[in-house]
């Protein structure tokens, strides 16, 4: 396969896993109650169908990188990573010191998850993630990026005024707690891990995974014994 047939299938396959996304995160519902595509959902659609029919692409390769998304990347890989971290001191260690070994322990890693650092929050500090760029994102341990991750005023509020942004979240810090701000890039992306909530000393690893959001792994939430779903 020459270079520019596979830099045509790494865009349409790339685009063609945000649909699912962007058809979530945009979608009108109708007056029937079916959910209406956007916009930009609409022009990747035409873009897959545009390269299946030049025969760049294959259809089924497309399903299945959606269906990869969908079902087998995404926050439950990062609390699966968490959930180890609270309940294994020493997979902890090994997670700081070198995550890119540390996920590979639990099967994690590939395209979007080189090259990873992964931050500990405690009583004295706040570790947030952002990109000022774009939106580099770890997908293998997070999935695809939220709509508000990729968005101008969380790329800059996040550097120039990270905890007034934080509580725009719903986050409020106490006053001695410090941010950092981690800028993640091509070459190096982040994980947050959180604090382990109280009251969780007696819950499985398994239970302790199923506490922990993608936002918290962000480092715009914390995790508590009754954490629900994260923000679209």
């Amino acid at each position: 396969m020459d270079e520019a047939r596979r830099g045509f299938m790494k865009v349409a396959l790339t685009a063609a896993a945000a649909v699912t996304q962007s058809a979530n995160a945009h979608g009108q519902s109708s007056g029937h109650g079916q959910a209406l595509p956007s916009d930009t959902a609409l022009r990747v659609k035409s873009l897959e169908s545009l390269l299946v029919e030049k025969g760049l692409v294959d259809r089924k390769a497309v399903d299945a990188l959606i269906d990869t998304y969908e079902q087998k990347i995404g926050p439950r890989n990062g609390a699966r990573v968490v959930a180890r971290a609270w309940v294994d001191p020493a997979y902890k260690q090994r997670l700081l010191t070198n995550a890119d070994a540390a996920l590979g322990e639990l099967g994690f890693g590939g395209l979007q998850g080189e090259h990873m650092v992964a931050v500990e929050n405690n009583a004295n500090v706040h570790n947030l993630v952002v990109c000022t760029l774009c939106s580099c994102y770890p997908w293998p341990v997070l999935g695809l990026p939220p709509v508000w991750y990729k968005s101008a005023p969380y790329r800059s509020r996040s550097v120039i005024d990270p905890r007034g942004m934080l509580r725009e979240l719903g986050l409020d810090l106490p006053a001695d707690v410090g941010v950092r701000v981690w800028d993640s890039t091509a070459e190096l992306r982040y994980l947050v891990i959180p604090e382990r909530p109280t009251g969780t000393e007696a819950f499985s690893e398994e239970q302790l995974a199923a506490l922990v959001t993608r936002d918290s792994m962000i480092g715009v939430a914390k995790v508590s014994a009754t954490s629900t779903g994260d923000r679209s």
